[in-house]
């Protein structure tokens, strides 16, 4: 297991594909993802077409929790989001900049 930290100052996505690429892993599964984010796009499919995605973008802190996997070096991830007023949000995760707290990802790497 592994654990990939995106700090202050970071985006999410772009952290999590470098440092996976620094640590050699190019296949494996996100098992938990968790931390907080000062703003984000997420994406979700429109019910009358499941090939196209709805893109939202959100300017405010969220607790954020997660999975995924990494094919191929690409990185891909799932996430619940909550904000203010006990509200949830869950989607495909397309950025995400930390700015206050932090987003650690353990890492579980595939072997041949």
């Amino acid at each position: 297991m592994k654990l990939l930290a995106v700090k202050p100052g970071e985006e999410v996505m772009e952290t999590l594909t470098r440092r996976a690429a620094e640590e050699g892993i190019t296949n494996g599964a996100i098992v938990s993802l968790i931390g907080a984010v000062d703003a984000c796009a997420i994406s979700n499919m429109p019910a009358t077409d499941p090939k196209s995605d709805i893109l939202s973008e959100y300017r405010q802190p969220f607790e954020l929790s997660g999975t995924g996997e990494i094919v191929d070096g690409k990185v891909h991830v799932h996430v619940a989001l909550g904000r203010e007023g006990d509200m949830a949000l869950a989607g495909h995760l397309h950025w995400a900049k930390v700015e206050t707290f932090f987003v650690h990802a353990y890492i579980a790497p595939l072997t041949a």
